[in-house]
């Protein structure tokens, strides 16, 4: 809306330029309304991810489109010098998030491996195309229209490619923080057409947008023990590491009635929610079964990671959703000392956040990343579908501990029958 307010007061068009631009907004404002009215809460951070995409587009073609409309003239004058620079930083960034969220779009929606991808000198890759772009910079800032153009659509190409490389190199694990860039990228993407348009509220809104999701980024990085800028550049000096620990053993399968009495006999109790409680839109049981046992006098708290889901606060929004009061929704910090105190741990769709692996095994793609220490509790009952990997394709060794049982298939079901069963043991 802010867009669109700035658009139309900056052009001042005419009735019939402003008939067309009511026309694409009125068609554009359909199509969002008609996808957005089919996303699940789920299927959010992809979607947000497939807008981002469209608003780096958007800024790409602008800057080329506003360059390419100045005069030859224009394009010599030294006061010019700003507008061209933030034209070629408006197509930079812009393609750089265009095909960057394609590519994120495409890892959440399961179109692609959530694997990265490990080009040999993928380094140099990226450190030629900066440098290739740097000097496209030049022709843009030269004063010539003709190289200015190229050098802008060079940009476009340049930048294109690495959003698709260093997008593609990033792991599952880090998604999220993926998601958080690609914001801050379009926000810095509006910022430099504020600068080219020289319009202050874009300039303005822009950097709101691209400095907050550069802090939200930097704070998920560090809640996950990574460097930014090497999440950034795709995972930049990352050396071939070891081969990973093999995970080996049987893992126990536990009875939906051992569970029921495992819940019905524990005092403490931490539930884990993880990305497969939010497919399975288990929550509302959980938040029943959590509520049942809280009123017998258990004690009962939510352990969220911060990389929960596919998007930041997604697992918070569904628990508060469900109605689960917010004073026993704890975060990594808060209650990761507490699973050694804790008589059972409830694992809901949770797998790489919890995965012991990250502090276990030096060779693993997710080493030093924290993660819920589960496996500190005296039992542990993991739901989850199959004993397949989770998103980052990492095998789990909590699920053959020997305090950890496994209760496979559907989460709604199982929390379904679980929280029916826990209601009527109590009601006895």
């Amino acid at each position: 809306a802010g867009g669109v307010a700035t658009a139309l007061g900056a052009l001042a068009p005419d009735g019939g330029t402003l008939t067309q631009m009511l026309a694409a907004l009125g068609s554009g404002a359909a199509l969002g309304a008609a996808y957005a009215s089919r996303v699940g809460p789920t299927e959010l951070p992809q979607t947000v991810a497939l807008a981002h995409s469209l608003v780096g587009a958007a800024a790409a073609v602008t800057s080329i489109a506003s360059f390419g409309g100045m005069g030859a003239a224009e394009a010599e004058a030294a006061s010019h010098a700003v507008h061209s620079a933030a034209a070629w930083a408006g197509t930079a960034l812009g393609a750089v998030t265009m095909t960057g969220s394609l590519v994120a779009f495409g890892k959440l929606q399961g179109m692609l491996k959530s694997t990265p991808l490990n080009l040999p000198g993928k380094d140099v890759i990226n450190a030629g195309a900066a440098l290739a772009s740097a000097g496209a910079l030049y022709g843009v800032m030269t004063g010539n229209k003709a190289l200015g153009m190229a050098g802008l659509l060079a940009t476009a190409g340049l930048w294109g490619g690495l959003g698709l490389h260093m997008t593609a190199s990033i792991g599952g694990a880090d998604m999220p923080v993926v998601v958080t860039l690609l914001n801050s990228y379009s926000g810095w993407a509006l910022c430099a057409e504020g600068f080219m348009l020289d319009n202050d509220l874009l300039t303005i809104v822009g950097s709101l947008v691209g400095s907050s999701g550069a802090i939200l980024s930097y704070i998920m990085c560090k809640a996950m023990n990574r460097s930014l800028p090497n999440v950034i550049l795709g995972g930049w000096g990352n050396g071939a590491k070891g081969k990973a620990m093999e995970v080996t053993g049987t893992h126990t399968e536990a009875t939906h009635e051992s569970v029921v009495d495992q819940i019905t006999a524990a005092k403490d109790v931490i539930i884990v929610p993880g990305y497969g409680l939010a497919v399975a839109k288990a929550q509302y049981a959980v938040a029943d079964m959590a509520q049942t046992l809280s009123d017998q006098g258990i004690r009962v708290r939510f352990a969220i990671h911060p990389v929960a889901g596919r998007m930041p606060g997604q697992l918070n929004v569904l628990l508060a959703e469900a109605g689960v009061p917010y004073d026993i929704v704890h975060e990594l910090d808060e209650i990761n000392d507490d699973f050694s105190q804790a008589d059972l741990v409830l694992v809901i769709g949770a797998n790489d956040t919890v995965n012991s692996a990250a502090l276990e095994d030096p060779n693993s793609p997710i080493a030093g990343m924290p993660v819920l220490r589960v496996w500190d509790a005296k039992s542990v009952v993991v739901m989850k579908r199959t004993m397949g990997t989770g998103y980052a394709a990492v095998d789990n060794p909590v699920f053959f501990k020997t305090n950890t049982d496994m209760l496979l298939g559907d989460a709604k079901s199982t929390c379904d029958a679980l929280s029916g069963d826990v209601k009527k043991y109590f009601s006895r």
